[in-house]
């Protein structure tokens, strides 16, 4: 690619490095349905992802770093959702952000749905929820900044699949052992 991902950085500059990359996140969102509300209420001024250093339009995916999937991918429109994700630069990042997008939500059993992003993409950050509030966007952004700061781009350029962060959330709609609160 080029020569950041040839040289080894010393320890104070890749930490500037990764610094400078957790909070300048270019996020592109693949909206499909009703969880791309959700998003846009996260990037609105009550939750305010900006603050987190997350630019939340980016208008083009060769200007993102962060690639959000929301809502029901169909297997129709999976070969669009790959072609914008090669066409991200590296290094990349996939979220996908709710049930349908984690693995088909209610319509699971459709034979025109694909049964989770992570067929098509690499996936980052699971954030389940139908729809998950904004609140878990949030988390799973913080959660994935966490990563950036202690990796080197090296080492992301040469390995794409790696353990997916998996956000525990509230609320009924989330499978039992992904939720925090009793009862």
């Amino acid at each position: 690619m080029g020569l950041i991902d040839q040289v080894e950085l010393p320890k104070p500059v890749k930490y500037v490095f990764n610094w400078g990359r957790k909070y300048s996140l270019w996020c592109f969102n693949f909206g499909l349905a009703c969880c791309a509300i959700e998003f846009i209420a996260a990037s609105g001024s009550r939750h305010d992802f900006i603050r987190l250093g997350v630019i939340p339009f980016a208008h083009a995916p060769r200007q993102a770093d962060l690639l959000v999937v929301s809502g029901t991918l169909t297997d129709k429109m999976a070969p669009a959702l790959r072609r914008l994700y090669e066409q991200m630069p590296e290094p990349k990042y996939v979220v996908s952000f709710g049930s349908c997008s984690n693995c088909g939500g209610p319509y699971w059993d459709s034979y025109s749905v694909t049964k989770g992003v992570d067929q098509i993409l690499p996936v980052d950050v699971y954030v389940p929820g139908c729809p998950p509030r904004p609140e878990a966007l949030l988390d799973g952004i913080v959660a994935l900044q966490d990563r950036i700061q202690g990796e080197s781009v090296k080492d992301r350029m040469a390995q794409r699949r790696r353990d997916p962060i998996v956000i525990r959330s509230e609320g009924p709609d989330v499978a039992p052992e992904l939720q925090t609160a009793e009862g």
